[in-house]
């Protein structure tokens, strides 16, 4: 026993160390609406199995119909939360490491949504309005298989200079030593991103960014690549980069090559080189560092055990910043990312037990 013990003393100052709002998290808050649905809704509503968009007026009725014939569950959600939420679970103690904003509306959803992250031990500074109400998104369910309908909706309404300008606000920033955003994002505040990117970039701080869906990369490029030179991790799926490559006019469809090609591109901060993180799903994760590419091979889980892929990104990548905040390694990073998501598969919505199992 003797021997251990020094090991065991150095772990216990090591946890110490980590502050509140260490990580800063800004983005869409969405309360999710997760049902297992048929084949026919999909149909319906010219739905895909396992894709993201944003609502449209077609998919108005959507909402209220998967609530009328489907289970519901409600969770607290949105990608970027999501995240932060899983990255405070990881870390445990102290409550609070995590910060978040968005905007939320005055309503039933809202004060769901306030509860649900103080039940997380998340800082949720939620900008609030009354013009719209509180963004919701519709997570369809067939098989293994998501199809994701945000409304927006109150998440539209982030205005920077009624928030993140605010003196109390930017404290979570100055305070902050990594950032993670999702590319939503940049289709309601590419203005609050640059502002934060900027920061960190002048305080040699980490930002890191989401690909989010591929319709980002196609329909929001500007702002994307705007902020790209600030980007000192990427992270993305398969698809998302196969869409990001296309857009960028890489002429490759080699996973491998994309996640050279896109550590190369222009950046701001010299003295951190950019890391890009491909995950696939069931294959390995893709990951740039230093001038080489490796390939991280995914947790081993029974189909049988998986029960819904909803949020397994945003469940990798909150894994992965739960050991960043402690300046791990990036294969700790990436072990506790792949630990995460295989947790979260296993459960329907972006939900977890009371404790991790991580070591």
């Amino acid at each position: 026993m003797a021997a251990e013990e020094p090991q065991a003393k150095k772990l216990k100052l090591e946890e110490k160390e980590l502050s509140q709002n260490a990580l800063f998290g800004m983005g869409n808050p969405l309360l999710d609406i997760c049902a297992v649905v048929d084949k026919d809704l999909l149909d319906k509503y010219g739905l895909k199995p396992n894709d993201q968009i944003l609502a449209e007026e077609k998919h108005k009725e959507l909402f209220e119909e998967i609530v009328r014939k489907f289970k519901v569950e409600y969770h607290a959600g949105g990608s970027t939360q999501n995240s932060v939420k899983i990255a405070q679970w990881m870390i445990q103690q102290p409550h609070k490491v995590s910060t978040f904003l968005g905007c939320i509306g005055t309503d039933k959803f809202g004060g769901i949504l306030k509860k649900k992250a103080e039940e997380a031990h998340v800082d949720a500074y939620y900008y609030e309005q009354s013009e719209e109400p509180t963004g919701t998104c519709a997570a369809c369910i067939t098989d293994d298989n998501r199809s994701l309908v945000a409304n927006l909706a109150a998440a539209n309404c982030y205005k920077k200079e009624k928030h993140l300008d605010l003196e109390e606000n930017w404290k979570l920033v100055e305070k902050a030593k990594v950032f993670y955003i999702a590319g939503f994002f940049l289709t309601v505040s590419p203005e609050s991103i640059l502002k934060v990117a900027k920061h960190a970039s002048e305080h040699n701080k980490v930002f890191s960014l989401n690909l989010s869906a591929p319709f980002v990369s196609q329909f929001f490029k500007e702002p994307m690549m705007k902020v790209m030179p600030y980007v000192d991790i990427l992270f993305g799926n398969e698809t998302e980069a196969a869409t990001f490559a296309r857009e960028q006019g890489f002429e490759t469809e080699d996973i491998e090559e994309i996640a050279k090609k896109t550590q190369s591109l222009p950046k701001v901060n010299k003295k951190r080189q950019r890391i890009v993180v491909f995950t696939q799903g069931k294959d390995g994760t893709v990951v740039t560092s230093g001038n080489e590419v490796m390939i991280f091979p995914v947790l081993d889980i029974d189909q049988s055990e998986i029960v819904d892929t909803n949020g397994a990104g945003d469940a990798f990548v909150g894994g992965f910043l739960s050991q960043l905040v402690y300046d791990r390694p990036l294969e700790e990073c990436i072990r506790a990312g792949h630990y995460s998501a295989s947790v979260i598969i296993r459960r329907a919505g972006c939900t977890f037990p009371e404790k991790p199992d991580f070591h």
